[in-house]
């Protein structure tokens, strides 16, 4: 009888231990299908802008005269005019990001709240 439970118990334990493996490797899935594409947006807004500047860890642009600011408000990275109003999430879950600016190259590093960090690159060509 204690065999049966034994075995009964290594099988249930096997079944949950694959049960989550499975969960945990569709969230990851998941979140790298949002960082593809948050990274396609990124580039989509960054293509044809100029380069403003990077300050309290902001990227500030200006595209067709609009002048636009990214970066974390939050838990989320936005895209808002550049005094900060409207609300255009892009990304979600992060704990911190962190935006650099050396000669024309942006980095931004995108901590998340469950994943890791990723980081984003991006040249612009009329950086003074």
């Amino acid at each position: 009888m204690a065999l049966l439970v034994l075995s009964g118990s290594i099988l249930v334990i096997n079944g949950l231990t694959n049960l989550l493996h499975q969960q945990l490797m569709s969230v990851q899935v998941e979140q790298t299908k949002d960082w593809q594409i948050f990274c396609e947006q990124m580039y989509a807004e960054l293509d044809g802008a100029s380069f403003d500047k990077v300050e309290g860890n902001f990227l500030y642009v200006t595209k067709n005269a609009k002048k636009l600011r990214f970066g974390l408000m939050g838990d989320d990275f936005r895209k808002t005019s550049a005094q900060g109003t409207g609300y255009q999430p892009m990304l979600f879950g992060i704990k911190d990001v962190k935006i650099e600016q050396e000669q024309g190259l942006i980095k931004m590093t995108i901590l998340f709240e469950k994943e890791g960090g990723r980081t984003f690159v991006y040249r612009f060509i009329n950086i003074n």
